[in-house]
């Protein structure tokens, strides 16, 4: 076998895969109930190529972002998160999105990561999220990609950069928005912090 033909073997395994966990009852349980275990599994730090490892804050604020009420409902649908600058919300952000797409996001899920710009919003969370995506094996041979979308045709998902325009948004089926910045708080106008903020729908999540 070449090694451009076991190239393709392994990335059609890894496919199967995928779908495999992402379909089977035992396994997408397990993350539902313990989405970081999902995040420092299957998320690779582009920049490493190893499993990303969560920082306390973000772990911790993870807690309670995907928490339900009896009835499956999410406790917080809209969230923000705040950090010095550097500290990798970006990332973050991104790790979020596609826990929330490929976990939380039932049939056809849709997310739209906003900014001010199509430009801005090409360049910084969804660019994020299309690294971790190229990176992460169980997760590259799946999706398709383009400029402004990443795809999983197997669950019927899409993750979307869309500028402040954004009247082409409407509709579908958005179970995330997650904003790049939400207006300057005094350390960030003084360039001290950041923000992250993401608003979902507040319907029955399947991890209920």
């Amino acid at each position: 076998m070449t090694a451009a033909a076991a190239r393709h073997a392994e990335a059609r395994a890894q496919s199967a895969v995928l779908a495999a966990s992402l379909v089977a009852s035992d396994p997408l349980r397990r993350w539902r109930r313990q989405p970081t275990a999902f995040i420092e599994q299957v998320l690779h730090d582009p920049e490493t190529g190893e499993p990303y490892r969560l920082l306390p804050a973000e772990r911790r604020f993870l807690e309670y972002a995907f928490r339900t009420d009896a009835r499956g409902r999410l406790l917080y649908p809209e969230q923000l998160y705040a950090c010095p600058k550097k500290s990798g919300k970006t990332a973050f952000a991104a790790m979020h999105a596609l826990t929330t797409v490929l976990l939380f996001g039932g049939a056809f899920p849709e997310a739209s990561l906003l900014a001010n710009d199509l430009d801005q919003a090409q360049a910084r969370v969804f660019a994020a999220a299309r690294r971790i995506v190229e990176r992460s094996p169980l997760l590259r041979a799946e999706a398709r990609r383009t400029q402004d979308t990443i795809a999983f045709p197997a669950l019927g998902a899409t993750i979307t950069a869309i500028g402040s325009d954004f009247a082409g948004a409407a509709g579908g089926n958005q179970i995330l928005r997650c904003s790049m910045s939400c207006g300057p708080t005094p350390r960030s106008a003084a360039g001290g912090s950041g923000t992250r903020w993401f608003r979902r729908r507040r319907g029955r999540s399947p991890a209920g």
